[in-house]
């Protein structure tokens, strides 16, 4: 049987920026090329970065990605990698008209580049529309299986959502025998979902009967965290080669594959899709089949946390910034989120700020110092009694306005040291109390960015006490104090105020939020399941009335397979209240 050597290139394409992207696709094929490949493949939209949404609409946009995969492959050529064909995702345009959309709409297309040219052009079969995809708005689906023939071996080539819907261009790989199916992807993360795509790999390429090669991009956009765990399986299930979570990599594997049939059947139609054969030539090798490593696999808070340092750490740095500023009150939740922000962005480029009232306690602002001296970020306190006291003299404010004003002079505070020293201000709010409405507009929800916004606050804690284990065992000491993670949590905006107060204890509110908001479970549904009915009423309605804050909350990075924004998108204005 002959052999295939393929590289993985798990990258992390920039949205908009295709002169960086190009660079990198260059950068990477130089890579492939010095480690032997005969193929090297590239994300999904990695010439444009992903997903692009609205800008998919714009068709100077358009055109620039196509110019771009032309130069793209010149260049190549002229830097000498023009003999390693490469496949490439990238913006293109339909050539005719569908029975909805005219000829030069947006797809989500693919090429092969060869020898200075476009040789093979794809676009996505399966466009995904729902959760946080939305491609029945921009794109029209792709119409063919296009396989590739090098050096004796036929490759199908196919476009993520192209393998999570059943039939199309896996049972036409199949049908096409193909020795080797492989596979473009903008996969987001969520929690457990390496576990999901392993399954559906293995289950995949034993319907196309041979190996397959998943390959997926890393990095984060906006909500969007993109986590690699690139794989090859045979045809068996067998994992071949794994690539690590949230690292840009490069997964060379050598493939002993089923010989490209040398006089294949005329089919115009696989699966009603339009069989392209590309031949790019060369002859069949026959090499030596090493081990390759595979990944282990990370824990759900190694994993988790991975993904928020990620998205923390490319919305910081693609936004143009280069350090942040946080409020670090003491708390649980600040300090988790200066913790990320340190692993992220190194302690040079964390600012905090401490900002004490009358009703801020001793352990508190002990605490936040405590973090600070432990992680080596830059620290300083900022009292707010002067301007709290200013306010109350003119406005004599009492309860709730009394407590928000004090959460509104520090979100004041924050972004006037924010606008003067240039840094991005990161919001602390968990899911929890974003779900409930536990938060004060224009107060603690000020921040271009809220690293723990998918976070309920039991895993706060968990992935806090995680981060301390890790430090411990690496030798290091643990960056979030120990009375941090033990004391009652509280807002400390009145005397002895503590969260229990106004909110059920946080285990029990998460487990109700999580049938609510992840699990679409109506009211009677939840108590069925043994909830008292005057908590799960409580709980649902300060969920169904605080839409409205969760709508100015500034994004974050997505962790759940149901958060707040892209995935749950409820109106503001909504009288229905039966849950």
């Amino acid at each position: 049987m002959p052999n295939l050597r393929v590289a993985l290139s798990q990258t992390d394409p920039w949205v908009g920026d295709i002169a960086h992207n190009c660079d990198e696709v260059v950068r990477w094929t130089a890579r492939a090329a010095e480690a032997g490949a005969q193929l090297v493949a590239f994300p999904e939209m990695a010439l444009t970065g992903y997903p692009v949404e609205d800008l998919a609409l714009r068709s100077s946009f358009v055109e620039a990605s196509r110019a771009a995969l032309v130069e793209l492959a010149a260049r190549l050529a002229a830097e000498g990698l023009g003999e390693l064909p490469v496949l490439v995702g990238y913006l293109g345009r339909s050539e005719r008209r569908t029975a909805n959309r005219p000829a030069g709409s947006p797809q989500n297309c693919a090429a092969v580049l060869h020898r200075g040219a476009v040789v093979n052009r794809f676009a996505k079969h399966y466009l995904p529309n729902y959760g946080v995809f939305d491609e029945h708005r921009y794109f029209v689906p792709g119409d063919q299986l296009s396989v590739l023939r090098l050096h004796g071996v036929d490759v199908a080539l196919a476009v993520c959502e192209d393998i999570w819907q059943d039939g199309g261009r896996v049972s036409a790989a199949r049908e096409a025998g193909a020795g080797l199916l492989l596979v473009i992807n903008g996969s987001p993360y969520e929690q457990d979902k390496d576990d999901a795509r392993l399954e559906l790999v293995r289950r995949r390429a034993a319907e196309a009967g041979c190996p397959l090669a998943y390959l997926n991009m890393v990095g984060a956009q906006d909500e969007l965290v993109f986590d690699g765990d690139s794989l090859v399986v045979s045809a068996e299930g067998e994992v071949i080669a794994r690539a690590p979570q949230f690292e840009q990599t490069l997964l060379v594997v050598d493939l002993e594959l089923a010989a490209a049939d040398p006089d294949p059947a005329d089919r115009p139609l696989v699966n009603g899709l339009k069989l392209v054969r590309t031949d790019l030539g060369g002859e069949p090798e026959r090499r030596e089949q090493p081990g390759y490593p595979v990944a282990p696999r990370l824990d759900d808070e190694a994993e988790i946390y991975g993904a928020l340092v990620e998205g923390t750490r490319a919305y910081v740095r693609k936004n143009g910034f280069g350090s942040v500023l946080i409020g670090l009150s003491g708390g649980i939740d600040s300090a988790l989120v200066a913790a990320i922000a340190v692993d992220a962005l190194g302690a040079a480029n964390v600012h905090c700020v401490s900002m004490p009232s009358r009703y801020s306690s001793q352990h508190s602002r002990d605490d936040a110092a405590d973090l600070a001296e432990r992680t080596g970020l830059t620290f300083r306190t900022v009292s707010i009694a002067p301007m709290f006291d200013a306010y109350q003299d003119t406005l004599g404010l009492t309860g709730l306005a009394e407590e928000n004003l004090q959460s509104r002079l520090r979100g004041t505070l924050l972004m006037a040291i924010s606008n003067q020293e240039g840094h991005l201000v990161l919001a602390p709010g968990n899911k929890s109390e974003l779900a409930v409405g536990y938060s004060t507009l224009y107060g603690d929800s000020v921040g271009a960015y809220g690293p723990i916004k998918d976070v309920y606050k039991s895993l706060v804690f968990r992935l806090a006490r995680w981060r301390n284990a890790l430090a411990e065992e690496r030798g290091e000491r643990p960056p979030i104090p120990a009375n941090t993670i033990d004391k009652p949590p509280s807002a400390e905006l009145r005397p002895d105020q503590v969260d229990t107060d106004s909110l059920p204890d946080y285990e029990l509110l998460d487990a109700v939020l999580d049938l609510y908001v992840e699990g679409d479970q109506g009211r009677d549904a939840i108590v069925a399941q043994g909830y008292d009915p005057a908590v799960v009423d409580r709980i649902v309605r300060l969920v169904d009335t605080a839409e409205y804050k969760r709508r100015q909350y500034p994004p974050g990075p997505k962790i759940s397979r149901k958060g707040f924004g892209r995935d749950r998108r409820l109106p503001v204005t909504n009288r229905w209240r039966q849950g």
